[in-house]
């Protein structure tokens, strides 16, 4: 008996590993471009809802871009847990130097980062190009397209969402903008007022709802490699 029991052990904690493993993120975060806002839903479930940034440099997974992949991701990698909020990351390691919001001239990946592995074809390099969810100390521009591809979001709000989310949940990047007047706790919204645009084209800058206008045009010849 106990000679069988050595041997079937191993087989009984790989499969309890492996249906652990296969268990699907009740998590599922939802950026809507337009609207430069996040919302977070657990089992369907709205729980939290963040303004955001991405790309200055518009949508699209090419290399070299600097643009926002749109479409399915997941979180692949959560970086950061039990840092201090503004610690300063290069190469997803912490420096030890704390970057308070807005100084002047700073721009650095600051506080948490969750790093998404694209789903889709249309965003398949995601993971590759280094494509995150992370803090910023530019939090001023939080709410209107200004960063190099990744999703950038304040410190206090990245904080709170790592704890929300785990690896494995669901992160969608769209076209469309949420529904007005979504209350807090609704349901997830079907998409609405989807952009209608070209096949392979980028997407506008859609300023937010309440904004005079998106910010002015960038060229992509110059924008520093090191930023997120």
């Amino acid at each position: 008996m106990l000679k069988f029991l050595v041997r079937i052990l191993p087989v009984v904690i790989a499969f309890s590993l492996a249906s652990c493993a296969s268990k699907p993120s009740p998590h599922l975060v939802r950026v809507s471009v337009p609207d430069q806002k996040m919302l977070v839903f657990e089992h369907g479930v709205e729980v939290a809802r963040y303004d955001c940034s991405t790309s200055k440099f518009g949508l699209g997974d090419r290399p070299g871009s600097f643009a926002t992949p749109l479409g399915t991701m997941q979180v692949a990698q959560k970086i950061g847990g039990g840092q201090p909020s503004g610690m300063k990351f290069k190469s997803r390691r912490p420096t030890g130097e704390i970057v308070r919001p807005n100084s002047p001239g700073r721009d650095p990946i600051v506080t948490r980062i969750l790093w998404l592995r694209g789903l889709e074809a249309k965003n398949r390099r995601a993971y590759g190009r280094g494509i995150y969810i992370h803090g910023t100390a530019e939090e001023h521009t939080i709410g209107t397209p200004a960063s190099y591809g990744c999703i950038r979001m304040r410190s206090r709000d990245v904080i709170s969402l790592y704890k929300k989310i785990e690896v494995g949940a669901r992160v969608e990047v769209t076209t469309n903008r949420f529904p007005a007047g979504l209350a807090r706790g609704a349901t997830d919204p079907a998409p609405v007022q989807k952009l209608n645009l070209p096949p392979g084209t980028l997407s506008p800058i859609v300023p937010t709802p309440g904004t005079s206008a998106p910010p002015p045009a960038v060229s992509v010849s110059t924008p520093s490699p090191r930023r997120g």
